[in-house]
């Protein structure tokens, strides 16, 4: 936040469902998840402004490019995927987590989101993080893991005019380098960088994640179409 701050009015938000923000009932979908960015921007009194979403966030970023690219000057997707996992997938993650509570998928959350030499390097930061996990509603939890369920821009993500940035992970096994690299030749002019980190690389490659991110936001776009 430091880094953007010097150049951009920067405005984070907890997704519906998670953190700070109202757990309303479940399912969601990505159509009220982007609609609340939009809420919220103007709210703020955000003409067009750029969005930048990591794993959950890039698709709801994507709903953004799809259906509200006259918003949107910049898209960032990180850590993301036109379509994450499958209904056998998200209805296994359901059942646990409704059986036994947000902690129950937490420290097996760790090991996907972050690379072994990552965590043995930074155990206080690792644990920073599982305990944001732990801490996330029960119920907005699966509300938005059913949302990632029914979730599927494959054949509609071509439809992004916006210039974009496609950031992956090289040990991310939840959504690959080839998800990403899938968005970026879709997505008509998109750039993709990948980082040497696993699904956060927010955090474990920080400097160049936030250098990547600044850069793009800060040059002038290349795509007419944006």
């Amino acid at each position: 936040m430091p880094e953007l701050r010097k150049h951009f009015r920067v405005l984070r938000y907890d997704t519906r469902g998670h953190g700070q923000s109202e757990v309303t009932p479940g399912p969601y979908s990505f159509e009220q998840l982007g609609r609340d960015v939009l809420a919220l921007a103007d709210e703020t009194d955000l003409g067009t402004f750029s969005f930048c979403g990591l794993s959950m966030g890039g698709v709801t970023g994507m709903w953004l490019g799809i259906h509200a690219g006259k918003r949107l000057h910049k898209l960032v997707l990180c850590s993301t995927g036109a379509k994450i996992g499958n209904d056998e997938i998200w209805n296994a993650r359901i059942e646990v987590v409704r059986k036994g509570g947000t902690k129950s998928i937490a420290a097996g959350t760790m090991e996907r989101w972050f690379t072994a030499r990552f965590r043995e390097r930074e155990p206080q930061t690792v644990e920073r993080i599982k305990h944001m996990v732990e801490s996330t509603s029960t119920a907005g939890f699966i509300a938005c893991c059913e949302a990632l369920r029914e979730a599927d821009f494959r054949e509609s993500i071509s439809a992004i005019r916006t210039s974009t940035l496609v950031i992956s992970g090289t040990h991310d096994s939840g959504t690959s380098p080839a998800d990403g690299k899938f968005l970026a030749k879709q997505i008509a002019g998109a750039r993709y960088v990948e980082l040497d980190a696993a699904h956060l690389s927010n955090i474990e490659q920080h400097d160049r994640f936030t250098q990547e991110v600044s850069d793009f936001l800060r040059a002038s776009s290349v795509n007419a179409a944006s």
